[in-house]
């Protein structure tokens, strides 16, 4: 059995020589990864906003203080006004795409609702925007050692602190980024 060219569900590791101030110190989770390209959202850049401003500013209600209090993600440079939500279960939405059996990525309205009203899946991780790429240019960029790759980790997402996450997702790998050499090359 031959192993996919492509990256869904997997974990994007930024390189510690990666300067885009957009990717630098990054974890991206790749949700879908096909011939005509990819997108992925950033899963450790916590925003000054929280869920509770994202249920003001779609007028709903939520008592759960934990919950509004909680971080948006920014989940990369494109749409940044578009949201996601991250979660474990979910065939019930009106627009779920499925990352994999356990892991589904939901933009419309309805889980929004039933998140404020205590009735949405946990756990869960609110986004805004997404990194994209075009056909080749994930691949491009693997090539040139700007990422690593590991499985996509629940608890990396789920439990792991934000600012944890980059040196946690290489961790999977066995490799402390810390004791990367800057010099790449191509063997």
């Amino acid at each position: 059995m031959s192993e996919s060219p492509y990256l869904s569900n997997q974990l994007l590791i930024a390189m510690p020589t990666l300067a885009d101030s957009n990717f630098s110190q990054t974890v991206t989770l790749i949700c879908e990864h096909t011939a005509q390209g990819a997108l992925g959202i950033i899963i450790n850049r916590p925003m000054q906003m929280s869920m509770g401003e994202v249920f003001d500013q779609l007028e709903l209600q939520s008592t759960n203080t934990t919950l509004c209090t909680q971080p948006i993600l920014r989940g990369g440079p494109v749409q940044t006004d578009r949201g996601f939500v991250i979660h474990r279960d979910g065939s019930r939405w009106n627009s779920t795409l499925v990352v994999s059996e356990t892991l589904h990525v939901t933009t419309s309205r309805d889980i929004l609702q039933s998140i404020a009203a205590g009735h949405g899946p946990e756990p869960m991780q609110m986004v805004l925007g997404y990194a994209g790429w075009e056909a080749g240019q994930l691949e491009a960029e693997m090539a040139q050692n700007t990422w690593l790759t590991a499985p996509f980790q629940a608890h990396i997402l789920f439990d792991t602190p934000y600012e944890q996450r980059w040196q946690a997702a290489a961790h999977v790998l066995g490799i402390n980024l810390a004791t990367l050499s800057t010099l790449t090359g191509h063997a």
